[in-house]
């Protein structure tokens, strides 16, 4: 193989490479040229005198950033071809653009070239968003993107119809629980070559099944990322983050590395859509909208695609400004109080007033929204989101946050303990509600697994970090609560990693299986086909853990709820009952509807009806 620096023929400056297949002008990467060649392009504003272009097989060839910090050349060589940036006799780099590494973060980027690949279902636009029932999974516990791919018949029969794949952006180490990425182009190959993710993606395709991908563009893991030895201007010097310094998406440059990534995913693996990792770590969040009408301008408008946030801040307006919905961390954190009780932590916002606050998520959407929360008078949090359609929320009851951040990583079917049937109760309340539910890998099935913290550092000095680290702060979070510290899960040992494993075989596994298909069922048959046009028509607290709540559904149908996750009943009797047109959708233990005509609501029970349009 040969490589040698080419000359531009038409002469375009570094600044103004060619557009790609879409219209787009790649600024980053490595990209296949029509006449053969690879353009390399890398921002380096503060890169050494030094720097160098290596392509094996090629003498290096030297760089000169340009007045905005761009180097780029054009090499005669075909794709495969491993390469890297030199900054110096000491120190090379990957391509913070790469889209396949030749092992480990640290090693040799390949040249890629885009397309390639036979798709089996080429004409697959999607499915529209109030189809949707996610399912969140971690591809590496999966067994990789082809150990995934066999589970995808049993999701398809579940009733589930998006998949969410946790980050698998290029990590250290062979296992990662997904959050630590350095290279956001590059699917990590501890789960497979690119093409095994295609399969992956064109297999769900087949089964009716969208994918979603978890990004992250608020930080980089802390192995691997070399952006600041030659491009020091990617970071703020002006705001620390958990993670280090913010990421600057006051640049330009920036933004556009994020902007292009975005796009890569849903055009070159053809994804459905993203999920964007806690954005309220992003210093400029005006930067958000702008995303959001990139990507959609440069996808055709004939498919369907979802962009999804988690945002503690609750900042409603971004649901007005291109991204289809948002995690819904209240309604979560309400319904986790109200079965297992905990108060520790953030739980302690929703510990007063909690069925107030539950109606207020199942009508509104957010429970604060704009108020100063238990924890801090000073903080308003939220914004008013009453306007928006249920289906702007996503509501589930797990998920790799809330278990994963948790010391141990216990599950709600560990928490719950002797109150299974308030967990089934919450379960026929998550599933039917009009908001887009989200199930979390395993839960299906009734998994008692942790899902616990973990990662393959081969710095020693890191691992020991990040262990020392981790059981400092629940350390502290332990003696506040005043329980006694206890030595945590080590995260870089194997056995953390094997201990997540989440599709166990527990005893009542298949009947956990057969109530979720049961009511994933029920929810399309006849609540997806009325959820375009549905709103609230209000909720209200029955007592200190019941709740009522109705929607006027597209059709003009009336969704009606009650439910109480206390352990007594529930006396209501100011309750008008459901008219003579209503149908029994779910009720999760018996008898429910007999006694919601008497005015009462049983213990860990939950009942949908639904009234036909006159």
């Amino acid at each position: 193989m040969t490589g040698a620096l080419i000359p531009d023929p038409a002469g375009a400056p570094p600044g103004r490479p060619k557009p790609d297949a879409d219209g787009a002008h790649p600024q980053f990467g490595a990209h296949v040229q029509a006449d053969g060649t690879t353009r390399f392009r890398l921002w380096a504003p503060s890169a050494p005198a030094t720097l160098a272009l290596e392509v094996e097989g090629s003498a290096p060839i030297a760089l000169r950033p340009d007045a905005e910090g761009w180097v780029q050349a054009d090499v005669a060589c075909a794709p495969g071809a491993r390469y890297r940036y030199r900054l110096d006799a000491d120190r090379t780099v990957p391509d913070p653009a790469s889209r396949q590494q030749a092992g480990d973060v640290h090693d040799h980027s390949i040249v890629s070239e885009s397309g390639g690949y036979a798709w089996a279902h080429p004409d697959w636009a999607g499915r529209p968003w109030e189809q949707a029932v996610i399912y969140e999974a971690h591809p590496g516990l999966a067994g990789g993107f082809a150990g995934l791919q066999q589970r995808l018949p049993r999701l398809a029969a579940l009733g589930v119809t998006v998949l969410e794949l946790m980050p698998i952006a290029d990590f250290a180490g062979r296992r990662n629980w997904g959050y630590d990425g350095v290279l956001p182009f590059a699917p990590d190959g501890s789960y497979g070559t690119p093409t095994d993710l295609k399969r992956l993606i064109d297999a769900a395709h087949g089964l009716g099944m969208c994918v979603m991908l978890d990004v992250v563009y608020n930080h980089f893991g802390p192995d691997g990322n070399y952006l600041a030895q030659y491009a020091r201007e990617f970071f703020r010097d002006d705001i620390q983050t958990p993670w280090g310094p913010a990421i600057d998406f006051r640049r330009p440059q920036v933004c556009r590395y994020f902007e292009e990534n975005a796009l890569y995913w849903l055009t070159e693996y053809r994804f459905d859509g993203l999920r964007l990792d806690a954005v309220h770590a992003i210093a400029n969040p005006e930067w958000l909208p702008r995303l959001a009408r990139y990507v959609r301008s440069h996808i055709p408008t004939n498919r369907h695609i979802h962009l999804v946030l988690e945002n503690d801040d609750n900042r409603a307006t971004l649901l007005r400004q291109g991204f289809d919905a948002q995690w819904n961390d209240d309604a979560h954190h309400v319904l986790h109080h109200l079965l297992t009780g905990e108060t520790h932590g953030y739980y302690a916002d929703y510990a007063r007033d909690t069925a107030a606050m539950l109606a207020r998520c199942l009508a509104e959407g957010f429970a604060y929204q704009g108020e100063a929360t238990a924890r801090d008078a000073q903080r308003r949090r939220g914004e008013p989101s009453g306007d928006l359609p249920p289906t702007a929320f996503v509501l589930f009851l797990q998920n790799h946050d809330q278990t994963g951040n948790r010391a141990f990583g216990e599950r709600l079917r560990t928490l719950v303990g002797e109150r299974p049937d308030a967990l089934r109760a919450a379960v026929a309340l998550q599933l039917l509600a009009p908001h887009i539910p989200l199930l979390f890998m395993g839960e299906e099935c009734g998994s008692s697994a942790p899902f616990l913290y973990f990662t393959d550092y081969s710095d020693a000095d890191l691992a020991r970090a990040v262990r020392e680290g981790r059981q400092r702060e629940f350390d502290l979070a332990a003696q506040a609560g005043q329980d006694a510290p206890q030595p945590l899960p080590d995260p870089n040992d194997a056995g953390t990693y094997a201990a997540s494993y989440p599709w166990t075989d527990e005893p009542d596994a298949q009947l956990w299986y057969d109530y979720y298909q049961a009511l994933l069922a029920v929810r399309q048959r006849m609540i997806v086909p009325r959820l375009a046009g549905a709103r609230s028509e209000g909720a209200q607290p029955l007592g200190p853990h019941a709740v009522a709540a109705h929607w006027r559904m597209g059709d003009g149908a009336r969704l009606c709820l009650y439910a109480n996750l206390g352990q007594a009943d529930a006396v209501a009797p100011e309750l008008d009952p459901p008219d003579g047109n209503a149908v029994l959708l779910f009720q999760s233990c018996a008898g429910a509807c007999d006694a919601l005509m008497q005015g009462r609501i049983p213990a860990a029970c939950a009942l949908w009806l639904l009234e036909e349009p006159a």
